[in-house]
């Protein structure tokens, strides 16, 4: 955890989050725990408004916000994907302000939506980072506004992944009544033990205007399910 005065110095604009994703964390009695946090971006056409009305900023912030509560690095490896992975970056306390629409600047076209990379990419990082040793337990925050082209090959990858110390928070961008979480929610109830170790993923719906959704409720919903995988991760031995 990043002290709240070195918050204060290294991102002034981000005390309030930071204070308010601590409340939320103390409701779900994860007070102390040392998590590393991801973030995954849609890259992809429809994701376009998005970025424009500085919607994907405002949720790289909240999700930059939580990470100051669960690690000391002040800072968030970023993945941003669509048809393949657009960049492997990270955001950071120090330069977090305009830092999505400085990382868009540089890619290319918007494809379209393809999660398997993404997360393979999130995967391999991961490893690289532990490097064979002690592993923290991490929350990958997965932002999306549709499902994947390719539905099998994301299913895949979660279900390998739930034996490794990796939950996926997925979060919907987008029309509530929309048929393209349909596949996010057959994810989050993937039956185990029979397709993977433990429920290592969750999905929530931010809906259109995902910026107006209060900060304190976003923090919940994205720690709703996380403390339920923690603990069944660590009675099978995968979270030590």
């Amino acid at each position: 955890m990043i002290d709240l005065r070195k918050v204060q110095e290294k991102a002034p604009g981000l005390v309030s989050l930071y204070k308010k994703a601590g409340r939320s964390l103390r409701k779900h009695s994860m007070e102390g725990q040392r998590v590393a946090v991801y973030l995954v971006l849609d890259y992809s056409g429809s994701m376009k408004d998005y970025y424009r009305d500085g919607s994907v900023q405002a949720f790289a912030d909240r999700v930059l916000s939580l990470s100051a509560n669960l690690d000391d690095d002040g800072r968030v490896p970023t993945v941003f994907f669509s048809t393949d992975v657009d960049a492997v970056t990270e955001i950071s306390l120090d330069n977090h302000h305009g830092r999505v629409a400085e990382i868009v600047a540089g890619l290319g076209h918007m494809g379209k939506t393809s999660y398997h990379l993404a997360m393979d990419a999130v995967i391999d990082h991961y490893v690289d980072q532990t490097d064979g040793g002690a592993k923290d337990p991490a929350l990958v925050v997965f932002q999306t506004d549709g499902g994947p082209i390719n539905k099998l090959a994301a299913e895949r990858y979660l279900c390998k992944s739930s034996k490794l110390p990796l939950f996926w928070q997925f979060v919907g961008f987008g029309n509530t009544r929309s048929t393209q979480f349909d596949f996010l929610r057959k994810l989050d109830e993937l039956p185990v033990p029979t397709k993977r170790a433990v429920d290592n993923a969750g999905f929530f719906h931010a809906g259109a205007e995902p910026s107006k959704v209060a900060d304190a409720e976003l923090y919940d919903r994205m720690l709703a399910e996380f403390p339920r995988w923690l603990s069944a991760a660590r009675a099978q031995g995968i979270v030590r």
